[in-house]
């Protein structure tokens, strides 16, 4: 496979919860857990908070935070101003996530 450069220009754009795509303020997901699938946020830019297993969690630029499969989770932008964050999920999460 040939090295190219990805970035949010030509990358697949995927949406979830409510108008999130990680570049838009006031945006939030809705409660799920994952199957099999492992999460790593890191945060790049400006201030998310996490609820994962019944505890709300601050995450600011640098911060990270690992959600093991099984939890319950929800991760959520208060503020007025837009984050940017990684997301790596081993397995792919795509198709792995439960909605109650």
């Amino acid at each position: 496979m040939p090295l190219s450069v990805i970035s949010r220009h030509n990358a697949e754009h995927y949406i979830w919860g409510t108008g999130c795509d990680g570049w838009h303020a006031a945006a939030s997901e809705v409660v799920h857990y994952h199957r099999k699938s492992r999460q790593f946020f890191l945060i790049l830019a400006g201030q998310a908070v996490m609820e994962a297993d019944g505890r709300r969690i601050s995450l600011f630029a640098g911060q990270g935070l690992q959600i093991p499969p099984g939890t319950y989770h929800r991760f959520y932008n208060e503020s007025d101003e837009s984050v940017r964050f990684l997301v790596v999920s081993q397995p792919p999460s795509h198709g792995d996530r439960v909605t109650e």
